[in-house]
């Protein structure tokens, strides 16, 4: 039980005082980027979707 609460005595000493958090500015510019990054990024599956679909359609065109 000793190890367990000096586990966790350590934690909240390194989360409290080693750990250097972002500033509400940092941290909205971290934010505004991943969503930029992601909206991208669902933009580019998207077309690659839409693209294969019709690639698919093409072929299944020539068959049936």
């Amino acid at each position: 039980m000793r190890k367990i609460r000096e586990y966790f005595k350590d934690v909240y000493t390194e989360l409290v005082h080693k750990v250097t958090w972002p500033s509400w500015a940092e941290l909205q510019n971290s934010m505004v980027v991943v969503m930029v990054a992601s909206f991208i990024i669902a933009l580019i599956i998207y077309v690659m979707d839409v693209s294969f679909t019709k690639v698919m359609e093409l072929v299944y065109s020539m068959f049936y």
